[in-house]
């Protein structure tokens, strides 16, 4: 079952995608899952922690900064998860996922870590936190884009849906963990070292986890689609062991599932944009509005979560870590309960549902809210309800980028759509917080929260037009690779014609 070559042309045949869309659920999956998934659970933290540290850092016993100069912070932050997305997401697809993956790690922990060791509130060390965010956000950028790839490539297709929006959702379990343990260092320990132990939280997961990283293989998706042929054969048979040592047995595969592939020319951002716009234009609009939509909700919800509380129902901010919580765990529990839905019930019904339940629920919110009907628990009952489904449709986003475009620009169409989504979700917050203002004038976040529930009803109506039926298939039958042999003329995907055929 080893790539070979044809002596007819020029390609390699290979049964490697089929070999992997076979395999049953082992304990090498779950180790993948847990290994590769807490990138997500980092970014939730890393966010988390900073929102919670805020107010500390304006104190004159820790950094004594304005409250700009902590804003600043956050979209600093931001600003490197695009370019460490946009930049790792190009080596990812030039040098390998299992690359990658270790490189970002390392790139966050040091950025992350970076951070306590700010000793002062001079213009110098100032200079150097806003440096230390922005290579912590780089690394986890570069997270989205090589881990997205990994995870598509290695889950048999039968659970890419399940896992990669479980995986996703996973965001929100470090949200929690962030809160908790930011509520416990920053009420149990003198502040000037607390709000630096909690930056610390990130590292030290991340140390153990790029221990457990270290034994995981290289996509062999990648490797045979960049003429490593005999990389790919050992990556594979040590997969396959794997499964085969835990008293699982293989079936055969079908030898009508090979496919004739011939090594790609690098592909850089310009030629991924022809990809995108003349061979899958429909599937570039449905990201972009998957992405743009579910970006601008949370953004605009979350990182104006405790203002809502305070300006509108008295909340007091030692109390706001535990409504967090609470929003935090409705996050989770979507994904968790029905992403299999995805894989069963189907992409398009459960996206666009998602997508517009969530809508039409905070439609129905904000009248509530405007009418006076709810309290600073219900309201927090009806978000959660809101973002149970949300945050399912939110991770089939990325989902959905990941697995819709060639084996060649995965990682790179990640990146791109992951920052357009961060730009336009940095509208959120401003849009968001100015309308809440002094919380006076309720009239005007009720408007803001139709214009966000229409948002996520539009992005809801494209996916029910324009998704693509992606479950239970094979990443080749979604998207032949740019490297497939016989790809010129018409592909097998939408039938358009090539970019790089003469």
């Amino acid at each position: 079952m080893a790539a070979t070559p044809d002596p007819a042309s020029t390609g390699v045949r290979t049964l490697i995608p089929a070999r992997i869309d076979r395999l049953p659920w082992s304990p090498f999956h779950t180790r993948m899952v847990v290994a590769l998934g807490v990138a997500w659970i980092l970014d939730g933290l890393e966010i988390t922690v900073a929102s919670a540290v805020a107010d500390t850092l304006t104190k004159p016993e820790t950094l004594h900064m304005s409250s700009a100069a902590v804003g600043l912070l956050a979209t600093i932050y931001l600003a490197g998860e695009v370019v460490g997305a946009l930049f790792f997401g190009s080596l990812s697809d030039k040098l390998g996922r299992r690359n990658l993956f270790m490189l970002t790690l390392a790139v966050y922990l040091v950025g992350s870590g970076l951070t306590a060791l700010t000793l002062g509130n001079g213009a110098g060390w100032v200079i150097f936190l806003y440096a230390t965010r922005f290579v912590a956000g780089m690394g986890i950028g570069g997270e989205y884009a090589a881990i997205n790839s990994a995870i598509d490539e290695l889950i048999p297709a039968r659970y890419r849906g399940r896992v990669d929006i479980a995986v996703n959702g996973t965001y929100w379990a470090g949200a929690v963990l962030g809160t908790i343990g930011t509520y416990i260092l920053l009420n149990r320990m003198d502040l000037s070292l607390g709000w630096r132990l909690g930056f610390l939280i990130g590292p030290v997961l991340g140390l153990v986890i790029l221990l457990v990283r270290r034994h995981l293989p290289e996509s062999p998706r990648w490797q045979i689609m960049h003429g490593k042929a005999d990389a790919a054969e050992e990556s594979i048979k040590q997969i396959e062991e794997e499964v085969e040592h835990g008293g699982r047995s293989l079936p055969p595969v079908d030898e009508k599932k090979a496919i004739e592939v011939t090594p790609a020319e690098r592909i850089g951002y310009v030629a991924l944009a022809r990809v995108l716009f003349r061979e899958y234009p429909s599937r570039a609009v449905l990201g972009a509005s998957l992405m743009i939509s579910q970006s601008f909700l949370y953004n605009a919800i979350f990182f104006t979560y405790t203002l809502v509380l305070g300006k509108f129902y008295g909340v007091s901010s030692e109390a706001t870590p535990i409504y967090l919580i609470a929003f935090a765990v409705g996050n989770l529990v979507g994904p968790f309960t029905i992403g299999h839905l995805f894989d069963t019930l189907g992409r398009r019904k459960m996206i666009s549902g998602t997508y517009v339940v969530s809508g039409v629920l905070l439609a129905i919110t904000a009248v509530l809210f405007y009418a006076g009907a709810l309290n600073a628990i219900t309201q927090t009952i009806a978000w959660c309800v809101i973002f149970f489904f949300a945050s399912a449709g939110a991770s089939a986003g990325y989902l959905t980028v990941s697995e819709i475009f060639p084996l060649e620009v995965r990682a790179k169409a990640i990146a791109v759509f992951f920052a357009i989504a961060q730009c336009f979700g940095a509208l959120g917050p401003v849009i968001y917080g100015a309308l809440i203002g002094t919380g006076e004038h309720p009239v005007r976040l009720f408007i803001g929260y139709l214009l966000g529930a229409a948002v996520m009803i539009a992005g809801g109506l494209v996916a029910r037009f324009l998704a693509v039926d992606a479950e239970g298939k094979s990443l080749e039958d979604i998207a032949q690779p740019l490297a497939a042999a016989g790809r010129r003329g018409r592909t097998r995907a939408e039938g358009a014609s090539s970019p790089f055929s003469t």
